[in-house]
């Protein structure tokens, strides 16, 4: 999967993965399993929170938009959100498999817990494919991004921050929720490039990804390594860094060390502007969901030349080996490249990261 991580782009036409042509052993999946139907599809969407902005403004509509490009204005998406509640995706996954839709994407709060709500589609003739982190259980497909790569570009950003001071720095790391199957890849990639070049002075994980508890956690972190000890902070995503940059503001600090974060969140590239946050791995997530809707889309068509095109490679789960899989590659945001970046691809305009507030900020960076 290496391959992928080089191409460090966050224009979306940079993939031109729809080409046609059987791609020998890869998308092998059972694709009797799947109806071949016309247009006239339902696409179940179960989304895990709505604390991560990106779900409700982008990966929904855009989802919804390519099901309806897709056939001809014919099909449709049943949506829901879990709201941080993995007994309520649960319920959600039953219902859309008692809905009797004819392929669900699935976002897992808990990819473990999930794997039983997967069997029961699978047993009742449900394609699933695993949306952003990897779920467990009887998956045909999985759409995401190169999820090591974040953390590893996180953890570069921080090292080129502190320049030669970076050995004798003390950092906080506040990693993810455990429970999301991507926690591991973030931090295996962080800690690669962290360990043995900065000193690792606290680590919190954060359950269900909380902007309240990894605020808490932070303040712990203050007292015990002590506010102007902090060198930098490693957070996981654009929720955690807000929630850290709030404790460190209201612990006293006037100047915010390098924290980074993850998403590419409005606020977040605000902060950036403003030089409050260091950095965000921005994931084009539009490129996500619209090849999401392809995989879904051609599954139940039983479009296999097409399918397989989009999942040139595997990836393993506990359960599961060899998951026709497509990753798409990040890239870090810094305040020098919001224009190529978030802009480009048309997921704000200046307008409205350069709000009233930010307007002198975006003016000495020569964002007008």
């Amino acid at each position: 999967m290496r391959h992928l991580a080089t191409a460090l782009t966050a224009s979306a036409s940079a993939l031109a993965l729809t080409a046609c042509g059987v791609i020998d052993g890869v998308g092998g999946g059972d694709s009797s399993a799947s109806p071949k139907k016309g247009d006239n599809i339902t696409v179940g969407l179960l989304l895990p929170d709505k604390d991560t902005a990106r779900f409700e403004n982008f990966d929904h509509p855009v989802i919804t938009k390519e099901v309806a490009a897709l056939t001809n204005g014919k099909g449709k998406v049943v949506y829901a959100n879990a709201e941080a509640s993995q007994d309520k995706q649960s319920a959600q996954f039953q219902q859309m498999v008692d809905q009797k839709v004819d392929v669900i994407l699935v976002d897992a709060l808990d990819s473990k817990a999930i794997a039983p709500d997967v069997r029961k589609a699978k047993e009742a003739g449900i394609p699933v494919i695993a949306y952003d982190r990897l779920a467990e259980g009887p998956i045909d497909a999985y759409v995401s991004h190169d999820n090591e790569l974040v953390g590893e570009i996180q953890a570069r950003a921080i090292i080129a921050a502190l320049g030669s001071k970076a050995a004798s720095s003390k950092i906080v790391m506040m990693n993810g929720d455990p429970a999301d199957t991507n926690y591991a890849k973030f931090k295996d990639g962080a800690l690669g490039e962290l360990k043995n070049r900065v000193v690792i002075a606290k680590e919190y994980d954060t359950s269900k990804w909380s902007p309240t508890v990894a605020e808490a956690n932070m303040k712990k972190a203050v007292k015990a390594v002590g506010l102007d000890d902090i060198a930098a902070v490693y957070a996981a995503n654009d929720g955690l860094a807000g929630a850290v940059i709030k404790a460190l503001k209201d612990a006293g600090a006037t100047k915010i060390p390098p924290v980074t974060g993850q998403d590419a969140n409005l606020d977040a590239v605000q902060r950036i502007v403003s030089g409050e946050q260091y950095m965000t791995a921005y994931k084009p997530f539009p490129e996500e969901a619209t090849r999401a809707a392809e995989m879904a889309v051609y599954k139940v068509q039983g479009r296999d030349i097409q399918f397989d095109s989009l999942t040139r490679d595997t990836a393993d789960s506990p359960t599961e080996k060899k998951i026709p899989t497509m990753l798409v590659p990040v890239v870090a945001l810094t305040k020098d490249n919001i224009k190529d970046t978030v802009i480009a691809d048309g997921i704000y305009t200046v307008k409205d990261i350069c709000t009233p507030k930010y307007a002198a900020d975006c003016a000495a960076i020569g964002l007008k």
